[in-house]
């Protein structure tokens, strides 16, 4: 981000060993398969490009928000402990906004 936040990495930072451990792998199995099963990894419908990283770990639901730039290379934006079926409306609106604003920066370089 432009003011040098990083949520990705607070979001992470706040996870129990556990859940970090998992999310982490769950970042891994993306990062190393060709083809990653929707459990994981999945479009968000009706949205910016933005997608979502899946965890699970007992009752709980991990999910960091991502989108790409160019074929291989996946920005994560933030993440959070989903607590509902539906993904929060202004959580998408807020990787939407990331997005924007990651490209924009890009291009003025």
């Amino acid at each position: 981000m432009a003011d040098g936040k990083c949520p990705v990495q607070e979001f992470l930072d706040s996870l129990p060993g556990k859940a970090a451990q998992k999310v982490a792998w769950t970042l891994n199995l993306i990062e190393d398969l060709d083809v990653v099963p929707s459990m994981h990894f999945k479009k968000l419908v009706n949205t910016e490009e933005i997608w979502e990283c899946r965890a699970q770990l007992g009752c709980n639901a991990y999910r960091l928000f991502c989108f790409f730039d160019g074929h291989s290379l996946v920005v994560l934006t933030h993440g959070l402990v989903k607590k509902t079926q539906k993904t929060p409306q202004r959580e998408i609106e807020r990787a939407e906004a990331y997005r924007r604003d990651y490209l924009q920066r890009r291009l003025k370089k």
